[in-house]
């Protein structure tokens, strides 16, 4: 197989063997270790799994494309939590409460709003001063953080809209909202990187931006959309995820940037653009919430799981760098 070929295939398709391995080891490893009489691998088990990998994972689908495009959003965990505040106490005011239930939707849009904003003033910086989003979006993430306790202070904000809640917890054919949410995310993002041309530029600035703004690509307005959709996204996962919980604290969402990156990085996107698959993230989410939950299942604390799930990012990205090493000197020969 050639460099190139055996680079896309760990890419794209070991993610997968990863996570038969990863349900393999805890299977095993729960006879022996777990605190819980349940098999790790039980039905209601893989579906909570997947309900719990929602928050994160929609938020991944818009950080497969941000990195695609060659950029980065350190920001998404502040507008996660932005949102989830604006969604919350946006129901408890006057005008909103009269509604009744129907201010439901309206605080829905005040949240996604919010994440759309947010997102654009990203998205605008980037594009008209051309700093490096990393730079950007960690200036973002503390400018972000800051309005989410200059919200509410230290106190946290809480609604629990029992309508709302019924809404979060029901299921459709075996699965709960969350995860139809997830799975309709990854779908529309996939059909967003593969069927049009927006997704196909995506690729393109990512691998070479100047070739990309020589072929009357508008770079500047594609990365602003990108970061908006970003954004929209965060905010829908704070959608999805309060409006069970009722209940956001302003240190909600830190470090969801970290997690995030580390799933879209084991599903194989390089962090220099160009390359990414939105189904290998979904891999990538999947693998990581299996990392952390079976560690748990086998008695692991918060410090072992962080620790693990680092070391394993550290050797992704140290063999994507060798392949991609190899790969530059085949095409040399």
């Amino acid at each position: 197989m050639a460099p190139g070929q055996l680079s896309t295939f760990l890419k794209r398709g070991a993610i997968w063997g990863f996570i038969v391995l990863e349900l393999i080891f805890f299977s095993i490893a729960g006879e022996f270790m777990s605190l819980s009489e349940k098999a790790f691998m039980n039905w209601d088990n893989m579906l909570l799994l997947l309900k719990q990998s929602a928050p994160l994972g929609i938020i991944a689908m818009g950080m497969t494309l941000i990195m695609v495009n060659g950029n980065i959003d350190l920001s998404v965990g502040a507008t996660f939590a932005l949102a989830a505040i604006v969604l919350l106490d946006s129901m408890t005011w006057p005008f909103m409460a009269a509604m009744g239930d129907w201010a439901i939707p309206f605080a829905w849009m005040f949240a996604l709003l919010t994440g759309v904003a947010l997102g654009a003033i990203n998205g605008f910086i980037v594009w008209k001063t051309g700093v490096d989003a990393f730079i950007v979006t960690l200036g973002a993430m503390l400018g972000f953080r800051g309005l989410v306790f200059m919200y509410n202070g230290e106190q946290p904000t809480s609604h629990l809209n029992w309508t709302l809640v019924d809404f979060a917890e029901a299921q459709f054919l075996g699965l709960h909202t969350a995860t139809w949410f997830l799975l309709l995310v990854t779908a529309a993002m996939w059909w967003l990187m593969n069927r049009t041309v927006h997704g196909r530029n995506a690729y393109a600035i990512g691998d070479n931006r100047e070739a990309a703004v020589n072929a009357g690509i508008r770079v500047g307005p594609h990365i602003m959309i990108n970061f908006m959709i970003i954004g929209f996204l965060a905010a829908l996962s704070a959608v999805v995820f309060y409006s069970e919980s009722g209940s956001v604290n302003p240190n909600d969402g830190t470090l969801y940037e970290l997690w995030v990156i580390t799933a879209v990085v084991l599903g194989g996107t390089k962090l220099t653009g160009g390359s990414g698959s939105i189904i290998s993230t979904f891999g990538g989410v999947l693998a990581i919430q299996i990392l952390r939950k079976g560690l748990g299942h086998i008695g692991a604390d918060t410090e072992t799981v962080n620790l693990v799930i680092g070391l394993i990012l550290i050797a992704v990205l140290f063999l994507d760098r060798q392949l991609n090493v190899r790969g530059k000197e085949a095409l040399r020969v």
